[in-house]
């Protein structure tokens, strides 16, 4: 929950703004300011306070105890000009609502961590439990001192800059070690184990067993993904109540579906009992992964659980990135974090010239030129399937004409795939014209690269037949000079010759041009691969020199 603080009639109504936008976010603390702000420290996990950053830092300093535990405080002025991340930045989470009040409210977040900075990412947001000597290897980064990263497992982390060898580590493991002097520990959630009990058996007998199974393989707590066992036993109080002790969820199979496991200890009492030869080793290894330890029974007499643990293998990520038409304002918040998440950046270099400055230090960036599109889509599905977090990057929509088609049929389901979406050249361009999709609409491009002329000609004339707008994608270049007219043509055959054309060249880039003109009055000449054309429908009319097509045909009917 987040606490709302303020003491002027300006401040209340910033903050009524942030309470009617976030109603199941926030909660209003009225009466005195100190009261309000000692209620809310104590009962929120985080603050919003409409104060001047003096008076806020007087009013929590007597409040504040461990920077892991405190809430993050945010201070907004009272003129709404800007929103300041004052503590807990990191692990209170400040610095992010920053942002989303800042954009909220249109005030300029500032942010003062270190980190955040100079676009490193916190090794303590990174979403995984973290021990050692943060702050020292974070300031080694910052002052470009070489840090070593030791990946005893492979897992998908934001770009780091890390070098083969150095005096500062980070370490990734799942395995129960101590860190060393200017050693930070990462530990990925890699470990699941499989339980199986009798009814009735005890949580804390449960809880002995998979703790001591952990702790003597030599594995962290820390690491624990999941606890899994059979739907039949997915309401047995003992395994519930340890999976919530241990703060994991509980995840259950059907017996069928464990049944066909292959493991090495077998038994016919759960057979009898619940459908499958096995339910702890199964449970654990369901979802693949290495065997670490066996099916143990608890020390109870008579054992009334069991347990097995495996460590399940990283799953690399793959974000498909939409990076829109090319003005920043019309990259969207979610690719910009996908960029930042990113450790590999896989695209064409004319894009990743685009957004080269959003991208973390030490991101490895695999770009190549105009044609190697699935080079792109292999490369980029190669280094997810490594482990590691990749964005492969488009113009537009990454789904449309774009990268993420050749990729999803590179890529199997042995890694993560996340589409991000964008602003399309169709709406870009749509924008600027007017209104020119406000009915169905077709895109198509006219480009025979990949796609046979033949197959080209008839959905245009498809689209001509059905009285679609049509919007023309990649439609005239140097060595493709007969399409375009062809495909007019075509379209003249059904439409009148003063039917509105749309002619937007570069949509949203700092040379972009826009002008309407008719099907008669459009020269084929005019028109190069960076240049979207759209093609009105026999309703689309232009109004005050503006592209507009009628949601419904009967609009504007001519009175009687």
């Amino acid at each position: 929950m987040i606490g709302l603080i303020s003491a002027t009639a300006a401040g209340a109504a910033a903050r009524d703004r942030l309470a009617a936008a976030w109603p199941d976010r926030t909660r209003v603390y009225e009466g005195p300011v100190g009261d309000a702000v000692r209620a809310a420290f104590a009962e929120c996990e985080q603050l919003v306070c409409f104060l001047a950053t003096g008076a806020v830092v007087r009013l929590i300093a007597p409040l504040l105890g461990d920077k892991s535990a405190d809430p993050g405080v945010v201070c907004v002025d009272e003129g709404g000009r800007f929103a300041v991340s004052l503590v807990g930045g990191h692990g209170g989470g400040a610095n992010e609502l920053t942002r989303e009040v800042g954009e909220l409210l249109g005030a300029e977040p500032v942010i003062t961590t270190a980190t955040d900075s100079v676009g490193l990412a916190g090794l303590d947001t990174l979403g995984l439990p973290v021990e050692g000597a943060v702050a020292a290897v974070s300031r080694a980064l910052l002052d470009g001192e070489p840090v070593a990263l030791e990946a005893e497992l492979r897992w998908p982390l934001p770009a780091l800059p890390v070098a083969a060898q150095g005096a500062y580590t980070i370490r990734v493991t799942d395995r129960a070690v101590e860190p060393r002097e200017r050693e930070v520990v990462l530990r990925p959630p890699s470990l699941v184990v499989g339980v199986g009990a009798s009814k009735g058996a005890p949580v804390e007998e449960v809880l002995e067993l998979v703790e001591g199974a952990l702790r003597d393989a030599g594995l962290s707590p820390a690491s624990l993904a999941e606890l899994a066992t059979v739907d039949a036993k997915a309401d047995e109080p003992g395994i519930v109540r340890a999976a919530e002790r241990l703060g994991v969820p509980l995840v259950t199979y059907p017996a069928e579906e464990l049944a066909a496991v292959d493991v090495p200890n077998p038994s016919e009492a759960p057979l009898a009992a619940v459908g499958t030869p096995s339910v702890a080793e199964a449970a654990a290894l369901v979802r693949g992964g290495e065997l670490l330890v066996p099916k143990r029974k608890s020390a109870a007499s008579p054992a009334m659980a069991t347990c097995a643990v495996v460590r399940r293998p990283a799953r690399g990520r793959l974000a498909v990135v939409g990076l829109g038409p090319g003005a920043r304002d019309l990259l969207t918040p979610r690719a910009e974090a996908e960029l930042r998440r990113a450790s590999v950046l896989v695209g064409l270099d004319q894009y990743v010239d685009q957004i080269r400055d959003l991208l973390r230090p030490g991101t490895r960036i695999l770009e190549s030129g105009l044609g190697a599109e699935e080079e792109r889509a292999r490369t980029a599905v190669a280094e997810a399937r490594k482990g590691q977090s990749v964005a492969l990057i488009g113009s537009g929509d990454a789904g449309v004409y774009a990268m993420a088609s050749p990729a999803l049929a590179e890529a199997s389901d042995d890694i993560d795939v996340v589409g991000v979406p964008g602003v399309t050249a169709a709406l870009a361009a749509g924008a600027l014209l007017g209104a020119p999709l406000g009915h169905d609409h077709v895109s198509i491009s006219l480009s025979d690269l990949h796609t046979p002329w033949e197959v080209i000609e008839r959905r245009v004339r498809a689209a001509a037949e059905a009285d679609l707008v049509v919007t023309f994608y990649n439609p005239r270049s140097r060595g493709r000079d007969w399409q375009l007219p062809k495909a007019l043509a075509i379209l003249a055959g059904h439409r009148e010759p003063a039917t509105p054309v749309g002619v937007v060249r570069n949509a949203s880039r700092p040379d972009e041009s826009a002008r309407v003109t008719t099907l008669a009055g459009l020269d084929p000449a005019t028109v190069d691969m960076m240049t979207v054309v759209t093609v009105g429908n026999t309703a689309t009319r232009e109004i005050a020199g503006r592209m507009v097509t009628p949601r419904g045909y009967r609009w504007q009917e001519e009175p009687k």
